[in-house]
């Protein structure tokens, strides 16, 4: 069957210009909202060169970003590869605000340029919009102009109090970023008029307790009940919100050696750390997403004749180099492609709703043959992260084209054993241990403040809860508790404790280093 040509191509050969760039992104968003049914923030697309798309890795992928010596140290690094031909620069780079900001490179032909407009102006953009993590944790509105606030505020620290003593909190604030976010979404704070119940309670209390004849007892006397130092433990923590774990938050709240505009710079970096949070647990989903929209995209443009099959091979080829998977024997091997991971399980979606086997019907009855392949990505996208969605989505099918199966690799063993093949009961155990390997809890240390006593030593108190038996490496460990201790003031320990027998397994402190 011949194609159907519409209005002629979007454009012809590599050329391109921006009006060019301007019918090609109107016949996208044609069929991405009207086809697709997506829904993306306005769209900024602006084109850069190599040396600004460096910029912009080296400074955490913001169109605005502080100083800090870190990002020159990773300009250099990376620009030193890219001129020697040993690593390639993306297509594209995309911010999570609104409006919805696009780089594209200067350097990309006008078929890649279309491919990436799809991908991350479409894509990843009605991802970042609709996705319960980043409608939770992050505000699109509002990121530009936070950042360009702390751009600003961390230069005029910089000629107040100076760049060493700037860079010194911002070295120890960089350090504590993976422990600096909100894992869970904290309570609502208490009314004023709660507030002011609570300490009208302990008011009470005490005067209810108070004898006059504890005046009369020596001063020296220093012995306590301990279920009195039990109490007071109890009521400390209660009054901190202990334990916490976040570690940027409680030293911005309670360090008692930083001044204010010390605690904005730690306020700064928490309020970055916490706002690629999201990405960290969306990485599959989010590239498989933006691939399979792109993929579908060029389709439909040149289904309608409105791309060449010259470009059609070229797009073709780059989407190919995307989701290659290279074999675990094979030296490119760098474990599990999530652009290829992503895209494969968007489609194989597609594929259950529209042709289902009586397979598919066993494993997923609540959405096989429903014949809205649309509706189903629209709410796997909206309302899962990548460890949920594997878990919901991830189908014997996928199991057996990726040759999946599970090792168990004990300590106590010679030997790997292969403990889960394809059957019944190993595809169940193969999904369930490949979404767990996406759950960054479970890949983060989980280290938390237990405990200090701000009217005594003020030692802050940490815990690290051990899972699988896997520590801390010392010199890093070490390294990371002097920061702390930087912006605490005071020593800091650190206590390891099995998370599943609470057995002590090991205890340092700075005072020891």
């Amino acid at each position: 069957m011949a194609r159907r040509s519409s209005s002629g191509l979007l454009f012809d050969g590599s050329d391109w210009n921006f009006t060019t760039l301007s019918r090609a992104y109107d016949a996208i968003e044609t069929v991405a909202l009207d086809e697709m049914g997506l829904d993306v923030y306005p769209n900024q697309l602006e084109i850069i060169s190599s040396e600004q798309m460096l910029d912009a890795y080296s400074s955490v992928g913001m169109p605005l970003m502080y100083q800090h010596w870190s990002f020159g140290k990773r300009f250099i690094f990376e620009d030193h590869l890219y001129r020697k031909g040993q690593r390639g620069l993306a297509y594209e780079l995309v911010i999570n605000s609104n409006p919805c900001i696009t780089y594209l490179m200067e350097e990309n032909t006008m078929p890649m340029q279309a491919l990436v407009t799809a991908h991350a102006a479409f894509g990843h953009n009605h991802f970042f919009k609709n996705n319960y993590l980043f409608r939770q944790w992050t505000d699109a509105g509002s990121i530009l102009s936070y950042m360009d606030f702390a751009k600003k505020y961390i230069a005029k620290c910089e000629e107040r109090h100076g760049l060493s003593a700037v860079e010194a909190i911002l070295d120890s604030a960089h350090a504590l970023m993976d422990q600096g976010v909100f894992r869970y979404r904290r309570p609502p704070r208490l009314s004023s008029e709660k507030v002011r119940e609570r300490a009208r309670e302990r008011l009470e209390y005490e005067e209810q307790t108070y004898s006059d004849l504890w005046r009369t007892l020596p001063l020296a006397t220093e012995i306590r009940n301990p279920e009195e130092a039990e109490r007071d433990a109890s009521e400390r923590k209660k009054v901190l919100n202990l334990p916490e774990e976040n570690l940027l938050y409680f030293l911005e709240k309670h360090s008692l050696i930083l001044d204010p505009w010390q605690r904005e710079l730690l306020r700064i970096v928490r309020v970055i750390a916490q706002y690629f949070y999201p990405q960290r647990q969306t990485k599959v989903m989010n590239e498989g997403c933006a691939t399979f929209v792109h993929y579908t995209i060029i389709n439909r443009l040149f289904d309608q004749g409105r791309i060449s099959e010259g470009a059609m091979l070229e797009l073709l080829k780059s989407h190919s180099n995307v989701v290659f998977q290279p074999a675990f024997d094979d030296s490119r091997f760098p474990g599990i492609n999530p652009y290829a991971l992503g895209f494969a399980m968007m489609q194989d979606i597609e594929r259950i709703c529209m042709e289902p086997t009586a397979e598919d019907r066993d494993w997923f009855p609540s959405f096989a043959g429903n014949g809205d392949w649309q509706g189903t990505l629209l709410d796997a996208w909206a309302n899962h992260r990548d460890e949920s969605f594997m878990l919901q989505y991830l189908s014997p099918a996928m199991i057996r084209k990726f040759r999946l199966f599970l090792l168990s690799d004990r300590a106590t063993d010679s030997y790997c054993e292969v403990s889960a093949i394809h059957n019944e009961r190993g595809y169940s155990r193969i999904r369930s241990a490949l979404a767990h390997s996406y759950d960054v809890g479970a890949r983060q240390p989980d280290i938390q403040v237990i405990d200090v006593d701000l009217l005594g030593d003020r030692q802050l108190r940490l815990q690290h809860n051990v899972k699988n038996g896997i520590l801390l490496e010392e010199s890093t460990r070490d390294a990371t508790l002097g920061h702390i201790r930087h912006l605490w003031g005071y020593d800091v320990s650190l206590s390891g404790v099995d998370a599943g027998t609470g057995a002590a397994l090991y205890e340092c402190s700075t005072a020891q280093l």
